[in-house]
């Protein structure tokens, strides 16, 4: 019986292990994405650019060999902008394409192994470059439109390219294929300029689509905070929109919203499932997740500033009541405050092992009445601007979805706002 505990000790330890080194992994690969946005926008000699860009796809997938390629539609063709790693290889490598290894490449998901059987699937041997080099490759597509690719030799240590590897480089080649598209315009000024703003918008876009799926890996113990975390950046960039922030603070409120509880995966599984209170140990390892995800997130470098900050701080309360650090109002900065609103917002009006959602109405007349003892009014006030524009139908994107604020009439929800209004102008705390 000792023998068979200690195997599933160990198997359990085995499983915890390999899924922490998958979290690293995933958030190297997210910092990895922040440190080439400077590099991919900044006024600079695109050769440059793509041996920055190709030395991030080979640390993806821990390949030591690497070849970047843009794609030339007349006559197709790959053509290399940047090579590392290989002995002899010819500078620029090209690869002339037949109309079956374009329509392959275009149609491919993601990286391919290549073996014998499949190099002329993918790549012509009429080129100055044997296909033999290479052991994987991995398609650039925007839109669906193949615009290079990237094609990776030997892997460090002679080792064979593992899901979690592909899965990074898959990652990060969504990214660099924007680059690669950008430098392959070659359109007026003016078609340039729109072309740029438009690859802002998809990098920004990007990175959405990369911090969803952390928000949904961050919720997956528990089916009773399935979707907390996406909620939560809906609702904290709601907030900010109404309190008139512009669109890249909006953007960084979505972002914090989906990392808040980053931290929540270090906390035990039974507890998120509990029926009962919390005893002070389990309630102090579940707050633990504020500076366990303060841990996690510091040293990333995000392109919006705060993040750290508002996965610690999430939990802290206008008054000092809250934790980790006790801090008030004046020492939380206004993105901790909206993303520590929404989240609460999203608790009360969500089904727990213990108790049923709160209503709507019940839950803006609470979070009114703790103002501004515990949250900030104006992000309290831009909360109930946008469950009126629910109510009355006139947002562009419904807050709430699921949430309806049908049950609310638009003339409930000016009453609390009045009631916050008359609260904050008198100066008067209303303390229960």
């Amino acid at each position: 019986m000792v023998l068979s505990n200690c195997s599933g000790v160990c198997c359990s330890v085995r499983g915890v292990t390999a899924q922490i080194e998958n979290f690293r992994r995933l958030m190297r690969t997210v910092e990895m994405l922040s440190d080439l946005g400077p590099e991919m926008t900044a006024e600079r000699d695109f050769a440059q650019t793509a041996n920055t860009m190709l030395s991030a796809l080979m640390q993806a997938a821990s390949a030591s060999e690497g070849a970047l390629f843009v794609f030339i539609e007349k006559p197709s063709m790959l053509n290399s902008v940047a090579t590392s790693g290989f002995a002899l290889i010819p500078e620029p490598s090209v690869i002339p394409l037949l109309p079956r290894h374009v329509h392959a490449l275009s149609t491919t998901h993601g990286a391919v192994l290549l073996a014998q059987t499949s190099y002329d699937t993918f790549l012509s041997a009429n080129g100055n470059v044997a296909p033999e080099l290479f052991k994987c490759v991995a398609p650039l597509k925007v839109m669906g439109k193949l615009v290079g690719a990237v094609a990776l030799g030997r892997r460090q240590g002679d080792a064979f390219y593992d899901e979690e590897g592909l899965q990074s480089l898959d990652l990060l080649c969504h990214y660099v294929a924007l680059a690669v598209q950008n430098h392959a315009l070659t359109q007026t000024l003016a078609q340039r300029v729109a072309e740029n703003l438009r690859l802002m918008a998809s990098l920004h876009g990007f990175y959405d689509n990369a911090l969803e799926a952390f928000a949904t890996a961050i919720d997956v113990k528990h089916v009773n905070i399935h979707g907390h975390s996406l909620r939560v950046g809906r609702y904290a960039s709601a907030i900010g929109e109404a309190m008139g922030l512009d669109m890249n603070e909006v953007a960084a409120l979505r972002s914090a919203g989906y990392l808040h509880d980053i931290g929540k995966v270090a906390v035990d599984k039974r507890l998120f499932g509990k029926p009962t209170t919390l005893d002070p140990e389990e309630f102090q390892e579940m707050a633990d997740h504020t500076t366990v995800g303060h841990q996690i997130v510091t040293g990333v470098n995000f392109p919006w500033p705060k993040i750290p900050e508002v996965v610690r701080w999430h939990h802290e309360r206008a008054d000092g009541s809250g934790y980790p650090d006790g801090i008030g109002s004046d020492d939380v900065p206004m993105q901790a405050r909206i993303v520590g609103l929404a989240d609460t917002f999203d608790a009360m009006t969500s089904p727990r092992p213990y108790r049923e959602p709160i209503s709507l109405g019940a839950t803006l007349t609470e979070i009114v009445r703790m103002a501004p003892q515990k949250f900030d009014p104006n992000a309290v006030h831009a909360l109930l601007i946008q469950i009126r524009r629910d109510a009355v139908g006139t947002n562009r994107v419904r807050l709430l979805e699921d949430r309806s604020a049908g049950h609310l009439a638009p003339t409930d929800i000016d009453h609390l706002a009045a009631t916050l209004q008359h609260k904050v102008s008198n100066g008067k705390s209303y303390l229960t």
